[in-house]
C-alpha cells in the first residue's frame, strides 16, 4: 500500500486502511474491484464506495447518522403512518427499490448506484446482507430503502419515493424494525437536509468508529418487519 496526500493507494493483497487520519473530504483509499466481499470488508473499516473506475473508497468526517431513538416524525407524518395508506413489506422488491433509488431526482443530478454498483448490492442481497423496505399502493411500488446490514450495524443507502411520505414511512419501518431487533448504528454516511429534518445528525469519525466497533459485536441481530408492522 502506498499514500498519496494522505489517500491509500490499494494493490491486490492489501488491507484497507486505519481510516482515524484519513482526509477528512476526500477519499480515504482508491483501489480494488467492487465486489460484496470488498464491500463488507470496508463497512468494516468505516468505509464505504462511493464511485467507480478508480473505486474509491470513503469515510467521512463528521458523519452522519440517525439515532435508534432519535428519529423525528412530525405530527403530520404519524398520522399519517397512523392511517396507513401503504402496503409495507421487505425484501419483496429488493432489486426494484435499488433501481428507482439509482434513478437522478433532478434533471443534472449525477448518478452514483451505476451497474456495477446494483450488482454489487444484488448479490449482498442474494448473501442475505441487504435489505430493502418498500411502499405499495395496490401493487406499485411508490417508495422505499434499502442497505447494507452486517451484525448490529445497517448502512441505509439510498431511497426513494413516487407518492408523498413514502420514503419517510419506509424509513420510520426500517428504524423500528432495526431498534426492535437489537441494532446498535444506522449509518447514513452524509447529511442532508432532508434527512437532518428527520432526526439525522453528525459526528466526528472517532466517535462513529467507537460506535461502529461496538455494532459490530453484536451478534444474533435479524432484520425482522414482521416484529413492528
Amino acid at each position: 500500500m502506498t499514500f498519496h496526500h494522505g489517500i491509500a493507494i490499494l494493490a491486490e493483497g492489501d488491507d484497507f486502511p486505519d481510516v482515524l487520519s484519513s482526509p477528512k473530504d476526500e477519499p480515504a483509499a482508491i483501489g480494488f474491484e467492487l465486489t460484496p466481499e470488498k464491500m463488507l470488508a470496508g463497512y468494516r473499516k468505516g468505509l464505504f464506495a462511493w464511485s467507480v473506475n478508480p473505486v474509491t473508497w470513503w469515510s467521512p468526517d463528521p458523519r452522519a447518522i440517525i439515532p435508534l431513538d432519535g428519529l423525528h416524525v412530525s405530527h403530520r407524518l404519524a398520522r399519517t403512518i397512523q392511517a396507513r395508506p401503504f402496503r409495507v413489506t421487505m425484501d419483496r422488491a429488493f432489486s426494484d427499490v435499488v433501481m428507482h433509488s439509482a434513478r437522478p431526482r433532478h434533471r443534472g443530478d449525477g448518478v452514483w448506484i451505476t451497474q456495477e454498483f446494483r450488482d454489487a448490492f444484488a448479490a449482498l442481497f442474494a448473501m442475505g446482507c441487504a435489505h430493502s423496505v418498500e411502499c405499495w399502493q395496490n401493487e406499485t411500488l411508490v417508495g422505499g430503502v434499502f442497505g447494507v446490514a452486517i451484525n448490529g450495524f445497517f448502512s441505509a443507502e439510498s431511497m426513494f419515493h413516487r407518492a408523498t411520505d413514502a420514503s419517510k414511512i419506509a424509513l420510520y419501518y426500517l428504524v423500528e424494525t432495526l431498534r426492535d431487533s437489537g441494532f446498535q448504528l444506522l449509518d447514513i454516511q452524509m447529511l442532508t437536509p432532508h434527512t437532518e429534518s428527520l432526526g439525522a445528525q453528525e459526528i466526528s469519525r472517532r466517535e462513529y468508529l467507537s460506535l461502529l466497533v461496538r455494532a459490530l459485536q453484536k451478534q444474533n441481530c435479524r432484520v425482522n418487519l414482521k416484529n413492528v408492522i
